[in-house]
């Protein structure tokens, strides 16, 4: 895995690092793509956009709204 230094700069009203070209190339992202970004315990873990798990996640948190009832008394067990 390759690390890289980069800084944390100013865009609008919010912040943005620079991504080295060697480093997109080899996750064959470029500007413009969507990507996630994720709190880990050792950071923040950047992973490109993924239609299937996205479509996935929208599905589970509209079940949990619909079926938030009984989700609860599942929880209780």
């Amino acid at each position: 895995m390759l690390v890289k230094e980069t800084v944390i700069r100013p865009i609008g009203n919010s912040a943005g690092v620079s991504i080295p070209k060697a480093m997109l190339e080899r996750l064959r992202l470029k500007e413009g793509d969507k990507v996630y970004l994720r709190e880990t315990a050792e950071g923040v873990l950047v992973t490109p956009l993924d239609e299937k798990f996205s479509r996935a996640m929208d599905a589970l948190a509209e079940g949990m709204r619909r079926y938030r009832n009984a989700m609860r008394e599942l929880a209780r067990k």
